[in-house]
C-alpha cells in the first residue's frame, strides 16, 4: 500500500519507510498545507495531519505526532517537544532546556510518546499510541537518532546506551515510534487479509 507521510521532517520519513517496509511510504507532496499542531495530545495534533494529507492527496496517508514527557516537569513538554525551547528551536536547543530543567530535580524519569495516525482513501480514521520508558542522562551521548534521543536511556536497553548509541534496528525494537508503526502495520496487514478489527 502506499502511504503518504504528514510531515516534512526527513528523519521521521526514513524511519517510518524502516519501520513500514512492506508498505511504500511517500514524502507529503510539496505545496500541501498542513494545520497547525495546536491540540492538547499527541492524537489530537496526529489525525487532523493525516486526514489533510489524505484529503489532499487522495491517497492513503499517515502522521505522527510524539514527544517526550518528564515526569518531574509534571509531563511537559510533551505536545510542545519539538518548540520546548521556543518556536524554530532546533533539537539541540530544545534538549538542552530539557536537560538544564530537570538537573535540579531528582526524578529524572522520562518516557517517550507517539501518536500514529491512519487516515484511509475512504475516510476511515485509527490511531495508533505507544509509549518507551527511561530515563534522562546527565549529557547527551552518540551520533544516531535525532531530538531528544542523546540523552534518552531506555528502560528497554540495559546496558546503559541512550537511544542515539543504539544501532537502527536495536531502536526500532524499543522505540514508540516503532512499537506504534508495529501496531499499524499488524492493523493494515490484517485489514488487507479480510481480517482487520
Amino acid at each position: 500500500m502506499r502511504l503518504v507521510l504528514a510531515s516534512r521532517n526527513h528523519h521521521k520519513l526514513e524511519e517510518l519507510r524502516s519501520l513500514l517496509d512492506s508498505h511504500e511510504v511517500v514524502a507529503l507532496p510539496e505545496g500541501i498545507e498542513l494545520p497547525p499542531e495546536t491540540g492538547d495530545s499527541f492524537a489530537a495534533n496526529a489525525v487532523p495531519k493525516a486526514r489533510a494529507a489524505a484529503t489532499a492527496t487522495g491517497l492513503a496517508a499517515i502522521a505522527d505526532d510524539s514527544g517526550i514527557e518528564a515526569a518531574s516537569l509534571g509531563g511537559a513538554p510533551g505536545v510542545r517537544s519539538a518548540r520546548f525551547a521556543g518556536e524554530g528551536a532546533s533539537d539541540e536547543a530544545n534538549l538542552d532546556k530539557l536537560l538544564r530543567e530537570v538537573a535540579t530535580r531528582a526524578d529524572r524519569r522520562v518516557a517517550y510518546v507517539c501518536a500514529l495516525a491512519y487516515a484511509g482513501e475512504a475516510g476511515e480514521e485509527r490511531v495508533f499510541e505507544a509509549r518507551c520508558e527511561g530515563e534522562l542522562a546527565q549529557a547527551p551521548r552518540g551520533s544516531g537518532g535525532f531530538g531528544y534521543d542523546p540523552a534518552f536511556l531506555p528502560a528497554d536497553a540495559p546496558d546503559g546506551r541512550t537511544m542515539a548509541e543504539l544501532r537502527a534496528d536495536e531502536k526500532a525494537a524499543i522505540s514508540h515510534r516503532g512499537r506504534a508503526a508495529r501496531a499499524l502495520l499488524a492493523w493494515l496487514d490484517g485489514e488487507a487479509d479480510g481480517c482487520g478489527r
